[in-house]
């Protein structure tokens, strides 16, 4: 009876910083907050609350698909993958234009602005931190090699 080895599941490094934790952290939350925004589209959509169905249809799917971006990276940061700091720093650099857009929209919408902002500038500082970037074996000393 021949049986094949599973792979084994990747390793969460044992010494991840804190730093790469809470930047994975609200990576996550934003992109678990795009997701609910798209559900919520699609919701309304589909509810017949909206002024075209279609354009609620393809505006929740298109949300949903882009909270994969943000999801997907915070799992690599959180098992300490090199590769996942590219597409959590363009996440967070494609939020500042947002953040920039509700805050010109005004009202209740400030708020939103504010919380998107601090936390796109909050993960960039801790993703370009040394500790991080050491921890995901990007530096200068990683490129002597």
């Amino acid at each position: 009876m021949s049986t094949k080895p599973t792979p084994a599941a990747p390793a969460v490094p044992a010494s991840l910083p804190r730093r790469l934790t809470a930047a994975a952290a609200l990576t996550a939350l934003e992109g678990l907050a795009l997701a609910g925004l798209g559900v919520r589209v699609l919701y309304v959509g589909i509810g017949g609350d909206s002024d075209s169905f279609t354009t609620a249809e393809t505006g929740g799917i298109t949300l949903l698909v882009l909270a994969a971006l943000p999801l997907i990276a915070a799992r690599g940061l959180r098992l300490g993958r090199r590769w996942s700091r590219g597409p959590a720093l363009i996440t967070q650099l494609m939020s500042l234009p947002v953040a920039w857009t509700l805050w010109t929209t005004g009202g209740a919408m400030k708020a939103a602005a504010v919380a998107l902002a601090l936390a796109a500038v909050a993960v960039i500082g801790l993703l370009v931190n040394p500790t991080a970037t050491g921890a995901l074996g990007i530096g200068p000393e990683e490129q002597t090699r």
